[in-house]
């Protein structure tokens, strides 16, 4: 196994690279995760990883010790202290980084149920939300998660942080608005529209059957595409001063009432 000490070295600074800029991602086709728990994840969903880093001090304290003897010792690369504070973006890390390729993101990569219940993002920006919404679709069962026109790399360091890993677990596909739209429509999936000025409210709307919520931007919303096309438009209504609730709060909102009423049909007697 390779001892790393010099912050200098070509892998480490290769890192650094990947964890600053989406451009270095796409071009070398790899990207870095980092945490104990976000690898077991990865490992689990079955990522293919190009080389792990760990630094002995850090990494003893973690709960996953057989990691590192799952590892093929070709990729592995221990690191000094030192370095490892070179390459690390969380704070209080413990100890093990990996470069990993992704996977296939595209709309055919995804293998529904016969009833799906999907969450749709369009032109997400914020790295933090794209993670807090995965973590949301793994917590309640979500099918899938579509991103329409992302703004933000799905591999983006803070996506799989603030997704604690969910990145690896939920099925994810990106694509453009109209390619989805006729996934979407193939599939008999009915589409529903968050949107502020809609009158039908989300508890009051069905979604027992093939259903896709679709979220926009805190910002401006969903595009005049997804108003046009969407074949019901729902709000969650608000209570207080401010009219809108943090994406990924509303995107939970509405995906727990959807396993409400999906979970309540299932335990109803035929």
């Amino acid at each position: 196994m390779e001892r790393i000490v010099s912050a200098r070295n070509i892998r480490i600074r290769n890192i650094q690279k990947l964890i600053a800029k989406s451009k270095e991602r796409k071009e070398q086709g790899i990207f870095v995760i980092e945490g104990a728990r976000e690898i077991n994840l990865a490992i689990a969903g079955s990522y293919i990883f190009d080389s792990v880093f760990y630094c002995p001090e850090l990494f003893a304290g973690t709960g996953y010790p057989e990691m590192l003897r799952l590892t093929n010792p070709k990729i592995l690369y221990e690191v000094s202290a030192t370095v490892f504070g070179k390459i690390a973006y969380r704070e209080s890390s413990d100890g093990i980084l990996a470069v990993a390729r992704p996977k296939d993101h595209s709309l055919s990569s995804l293998h529904l149920p016969e009833n799906p219940f999907v969450v749709l993002l369009e032109s997400v920006e914020k790295p933090g939300n794209l993670g807090a919404i995965l973590r949301t679709a793994d917590a309640a069962g979500v099918d899938a998660l579509i991103v329409c026109d992302p703004l933000t790399d799905i591999y983006n360091p803070n996506t799989i942080r603030s997704s604690i890993g969910c990145i690896f677990t939920v099925p994810v596909a990106v694509s453009e608005n109209a390619a989805v739209l006729s996934f979407l429509k193939e599939r008999r999936i009915r589409t529903f529209a968050a949107e502020l000025q809609a009158s039908q409210r989300y508890h009051e709307t069905d979604f027992r059957g093939p259903s896709a919520i679709i979220m926009g931007t805190e910002a401006d919303g969903l595009s005049p595409f997804w108003l046009k096309n969407a074949d019901a438009r729902i709000k969650i209504p608000m209570r207080g001063m401010i009219d809108s609730l943090n994406v990924s709060a509303s995107t939970a909102v509405i995906t727990f009432e959807a396993m409400r009423q999906r979970q309540k049909q299932e335990a109803s007697p035929a």
